[in-house]
């Protein structure tokens, strides 16, 4: 007998959003429910697209120009889907990634004013029809995420690639993040992310209650 093929979710949003620690969260209930789930990123999440994030995250890849990187991008993600998320969702595993494409959409989309036409054909090669069955766009003002950010760094850590850029850049990536949220409400739901970690999970996961309704029992237990 066939597994029944598992869901894909993907946080999305700027610098110092909590991507990072919601996914973690959310995995951790969705595990509590007795679901296998496959936690993952971008760039990375498999052997070859971890490579390829230490070259995009320093920097090394920027004189390539926003193309460049979103062919990087592009090459990560490929790999990425087809020896981590494929699998899993094949499996009937749940699998919930900190970034995917719409990240590529918004930073060197509309951030790095690719067109859009070359991202779209971009999304038809790497994607190869997959799509997430629910996007949580983590939402706060640029600026406030860049202070989390710094103070996740710590005095001795880096900035990366994208974190040196300027707070013009980064108010570009929330308006775009929100322009794909509010173009797509039916595989996304915006999160206010200038709430408590808390707070922002429990509205995660009434989100994810509510659009996976067939998931939970009749009595609406939670983990």
């Amino acid at each position: 007998m066939m597994a029944t093929r598992g869901r894909f979710i993907t946080l999305e949003g700027g610098e110092g959003a909590g991507k990072s620690v919601q996914a973690r969260a959310l995995g951790e209930r969705l595990v509590g429910l007795g679901l296998n789930v496959v936690l993952t990123r971008e760039p990375g999440g498999s052997p070859h697209a971890e490579a390829l994030r230490k070259v995009i995250l320093s920097g090394a890849a920027a004189e390539f120009g926003p193309a460049g990187e979103a062919l990087l991008f592009s090459a990560a993600r490929i790999d990425h889907i087809d020896n981590t998320i494929e699998p899993a969702l094949a499996r009937g595993d749940w699998v919930v990634s900190d970034r995917f494409a719409d990240s590529t959409r918004a930073y060197q989309g509309a951030a790095g004013r690719l067109d859009n036409a070359f991202i779209a054909r971009l999304e038809t090669v790497a994607l190869a029809g997959l799509k997430p069955d629910l996007t949580l766009i983590l939402d706060l003002p640029a600026a406030r995420g860049l202070e989390r950010a710094a103070l996740r760094r710590g005095a001795n850590g880096s900035a990366d690639r994208f974190e040196r850029e300027g707070l013009e850049f980064h108010e570009t990536l929330r308006e775009a993040f929100l322009s794909v949220g509010y173009a797509e409400p039916q595989r996304c739901a915006v999160i206010d992310a200038l709430k408590s970690e808390r707070a922002v999970g429990d509205a995660i996961w009434a989100e994810v209650r509510r659009r996976f309704a067939f998931v939970f029992s009749p009595e609406g237990a939670t983990p």
